[in-house]
C-alpha cells in the first residue's frame, strides 16, 4: 500500500441550496436543512476520501489560530488525520461559500485571506517517507515539487479549469507532474487534441481529464492512447462541489495500491458518482468495499 502525502488548502466551507441560476434577487429566503457550514478544501478532502478508502495519508496544510482553525483541526482528529504537519500561521484560516441548486449545480466564492503569501517548509522525511506526492496548486506546495522530483517520488497534480497549457501559474505544477488531473470546464475545442497538447509539452505519464456528467477521458503516454470513460448512472445528483477531489483521490488511492490506470479510474468514477448524492465537499465518501459492491449493478 502506497503512503500518500498531500499539500493542499484547509478551510472553512458554508453551502447554501438556492432556487436556481441565475439567483434572481429577494431579500430572505428559507432553505430549511439546506445551509450547512463544515471543514473542506482540497487538501482536507483529499485527505478525508484518502483515509476513508483505507490509504495511509499524511496532510501538510496552513490554518490560523481561531474558530476556523481550531475547527478544522478537530475535524481532523474526529477522521483519524494527523494534523501535526499543519502549520498554524496564518492571519486567518480561509473560507468559502457554495451555493448549489437541485440539478446538482455550484457556483463557489473562495477567500484564500493570505495563504497565497505564505510559504511551508516541508519535512524531507515525509517526502522520502511517501510514495506518491499529491501537491495541490496552491502557492506553498510549489517547494514540495522540487523535492519530490529530487527525491525520486511520483507526483501528482489537479488542476481544476485550465483553458491555456502555458498556463503561468500552473506551469510548474503541470510541468512536475508524473499524473494530472484537470477539469473539461475550461476547455474550448477539441478536448483530445489539448490533452495530446499538454502531453507533448509537459511528458505526463496519466492525464484525466474530468467532464461530470459525461464521464471521464484518460491518455496513457506509455500506450499513446486515449481511453473515454462515460459516467455512473447513479442516484441524483445533490451537490457536485467535490466531485473532482473525490475523482482524485480516488485514483490515487487504487493506482497506489496497484490497480491498472484504468481499473483505478473506473473505481474513482463510482466513489465520485456515490459522493455527489450528499451535499458537502469532504462528505459522502465510501469504502473500497462499496465501491466494489456498486459496481456489480453499475451502468454507464
Amino acid at each position: 500500500m502506497a503512503e500518500i502525502l498531500v499539500s493542499g488548502l484547509l478551510n472553512v466551507e458554508t453551502s447554501a441550496k438556492v432556487r436556481g441560476f441565475p439567483i434572481n434577487y429577494y431579500p430572505i429566503d428559507y432553505a430549511f436543512f439546506g445551509v450547512n457550514t463544515a471543514p473542506g478544501g482540497v487538501g482536507f478532502n483529499l485527505a478525508s476520501a484518502l483515509k476513508r478508502l483505507g490509504s495511509t495519508v499524511t496532510l501538510c496544510g496552513l490554518i490560523a489560530d481561531d474558530f476556523g482553525g481550531r475547527y478544522v483541526s478537530s475535524e481532523l482528529e474526529k477522521r483519524g488525520i494527523s494534523a501535526d504537519a499543519v502549520s498554524c500561521t496564518l492571519a486567518e484560516t480561509p473560507s468559502s461559500v457554495v451555493l448549489y441548486d437541485e440539478s446538482g449545480r455550484r457556483q463557489v466564492y473562495c477567500d484564500l485571506k493570505d495563504i497565497q503569501e505564505w510559504t511551508y517548509e516541508f519535512d524531507p522525511a515525509l517526502v522520502d517517507r511517501a510514495e506518491i506526492i499529491a501537491a495541490t496548486n496552491i502557492n506553498f506546495s510549489r517547494p514540495l515539487l522540487k523535492l519530490a522530483k529530487s527525491a525520486g517520488k511520483k507526483v501528482a497534480t489537479d488542476v481544476h479549469v485550465l483553458s491555456d497549457i502555458e498556463d503561468g501559474y500552473n506551469r510548474e505544477f503541470m510541468d512536475a507532474a508524473d499524473i494530472l488531473f484537470l477539469s473539461h470546464e475550461g476547455i474550448r475545442g477539441d478536448r483530445r487534441a489539448f490533452i495530446f497538447a499538454l502531453e507533448s509539452r509537459y511528458k505526463n505519464e496519466i492525464i484525466v481529464l474530468g467532464m461530470g456528467a459525461e464521464g471521464a477521458l484518460m491518455y496513457l503516454r506509455d500506450e499513446n492512447r486515449f481511453i473515454e470513460m462515460p459516467a455512473f448512472r447513479t442516484d441524483a445528483a445533490v451537490n457536485t462541489v467535490g466531485a473532482g477531489d473525490a475523482l482524485f483521490a480516488a485514483f490515487l488511492n487504487f493506482y497506489g495500491k496497484g490497480f491498472a490506470p484504468v481499473e483505478a479510474l473506473e473505481r474513482a468514477q463510482m466513489f465520485a458518482a456515490l459522493k455527489i448524492r450528499v451535499s458537502g465537499a469532504a462528505r459522502g465518501f465510501s469504502t473500497e468495499a462499496e465501491i466494489e459492491g456498486a459496481l456489480k449493478n453499475a451502468k454507464r
